[in-house]
């Protein structure tokens, strides 16, 4: 009880008094040149001179504690309140022991880690011996070997990985755990041998691998080598061996080490990627004969998208734009053709719809429009013809289109046009925009029986005519005549313009709103 005593008439705050500070300086110069983890704790007393805890004063460089902290880290940390649980401990009893008489302590220590480990109980080796009034405390970890073989079952694990070692002179083979999961074995039958598992391995990979383990076991050639072997429940799985040979001093092989690794999940993954490779060199060649047969598609159905024609007098600028990517041709579609007689005829149409059958439904009218208008025939009659067509096509499926018919005749300078449901013209004249008042027509397939009449006007030099579909004009949530009015507006602005069509279209359409192909013809004198 005598440093109890000597403690108490001191005081009870604990920490050194004045006279111990140059023992600390003298234990932290000494620990400074230890290895491995060794600390000077000095007991702190409470007001009846018992130990109440113990204070770190000094810790050697490499010194670790269960919780991961370091050297100076540990330095004035309070036992108690650094390590739950230890107060009444085994090991608390026996640094009280250790202090009072002088008898140095040894024991174990068991800590359940507060972080992730492997594992997560750590067990200790701890000496505590009395120094000036305190203890030297070491600790040496035990489960080391067993955390690093913990470690290294995961490692095998998660790569599908395991050890084999073989003992030719002795007969012994042994395998890790996981070799044995690897070929779906019962450990409880042992171990294969090499020549066992290349008798095993399927159809072409056998005499391979018999040849490489034959070579491995009498030359001590390395080996590495994939295999295909079938398991018990059917189950074909890919390994790779990868084996060496230690031999006596005659050359003999005596010791084989290697490992088996699991490779089907990477075989299966390469399999796909080669079938995922081979369907996109399909797909693309597929998508290249659709491009070429839009472009056939386009040449035959329709004239160049963008250009500039000169018919009878007249210039015709042409804007046409798709809505589907991909393939030029859509619903909305045009013709410009001069006549026999010298007249030009003027088309502008609207199939309802996208896609190939709006393709084939404004071929079957673009073709059958120009064919009749070549023989002469009256506006009104085409449009007749052509709603009959469309209601009696063998693969119609509930179709309809709108449509504009002109024709100019430059010696008169007139324009006679007719319209199924259609949006009327536009007539920009000394800067000035109105719309043309619409002659009777309903759109072609909505009816059996409909009226189309015609309308004519007077084309004077400067005058400006736009001929375009709804997808021009139309926004989604908006009325039809706030477009038409936009429409007016921006053809005024636009009126002086080069580039009046192209200025138009870029203008009034934008990617977020656009819903619809647009065609549109700007004709001028």
């Amino acid at each position: 009880m005598k440093v109890h005593e000597e403690r108490a008439a001191r005081g009870s705050l604990g920490g050194p008094s004045p006279e111990d500070v140059p023992v600390v300086a003298v234990v932290r110069e000494v620990l400074a040149g230890l290895s491995g983890s060794v600390v000077f704790l000095q007991p702190e007393f409470g007001a009846g001179g018992e130990v109440v805890d113990f204070r770190f004063t000094a810790a050697s460089p490499e010194a670790v504690d269960i919780g991961g902290r370091r050297g100076a880290e540990l330095v004035g940390r309070s036992v108690l309140r650094t390590y739950a649980g230890v107060a009444g401990s085994d090991l608390w009893q026996g640094y009280l022991r250790a202090l009072t008489t002088g008898l140095g302590y040894e024991g174990e220590l068991e800590s359940e880690e507060g972080a992730p480990g492997i594992p997560r109980l750590s067990r200790y080796h701890v000496r505590a011996a009395p120094c000036q009034g305190g203890l030297i405390v070491t600790w040496s970890r035990l489960d080391t070997t067993e955390r690093e073989q913990r470690r290294l079952a995961i490692m095998q694990r998660l790569g599908r990985m395991g050890w084999v070692d073989r003992d030719l002179v002795r007969g012994e083979i042994s395998w890790s755990d996981e070799v044995y999961s690897i070929f779906g074995r019962d450990r409880s039958l042992g171990p294969w041998t090499l020549e066992e598992l290349s008798a095993r391995a399927d159809g072409e990979d056998r005499p391979a691998l018999e040849d490489a383990v034959r070579r491995l076991l009498k030359a001590g050639e390395p080996l590495d080598q994939t295999f295909r072997i079938q398991l018990p429940e059917g189950e074909v799985r890919h390994v790779r061996v990868v084996s060496e040979a230690e031999t006596d001093a005659l050359g003999q092989t005596v010791q084989v080490h290697g490992f088996f690794q699991d490779l089907t999940a990477a075989k299966q993954a390469e399999q796909q990627l080669l079938e995922h490779q081979q369907n996109a060199v399909a797909q693309q060649s597929l998508l290249a004969a659709e491009r070429d047969l839009a472009a056939r598609l386009q040449e035959t159905l329709l004239p160049v998208p963008e250009q500039v024609l000169q018919l009878a007098g007249l210039t015709v600028d042409v804007a046409y734009r798709p809505v589907q990517e991909g393939l030029n041709l859509g619903g909305d579609w045009y013709s410009a053709i001069e006549l026999p007689d010298g007249n030009a005829l003027i088309v502008l149409g609207d199939v309802a719809g996208h896609g190939l059958d709006a393709v084939a439904t404004m071929a079957l009218l673009r073709f059958t429009a120009k064919g009749m208008a070549i023989t002469d025939s009256p506006l009104p009659d085409i449009l007749s013809r052509l709603n009959t067509l469309l209601l009696h096509a063998a693969d119609r499926s509930g179709g309809t289109a709108t449509m504009i018919m002109a024709v100019y005749q430059p010696a008169l300078s007139r324009l006679t046009w007719v319209r199924a449901g259609h949006p009327p013209p536009l007539l920009l004249r000394q800067g000035e925009t109105h719309f043309l008042p619409t002659p009777e027509g309903i759109l072609l397939g909505a009816v059996t029986d409909p009226r189309y009449e015609t309308a004519s006007l007077q084309l004077l030099p400067g005058d400006h005519l736009l001929l375009y579909t709804d997808g021009l004009v139309e926004k989604p949530g908006e009325a039809l005549d706030e477009g038409m009015a936009r429409l007016a507006r921006t053809a005024t602005a636009h009126a002086e313009s080069p580039r009046f069509l192209d200025d138009l279209v870029r203008t009034l359409v934008t990617p977020d709103t656009r819903r619809d192909d647009i065609c549109a013809l700007h004709i001028s004198r």
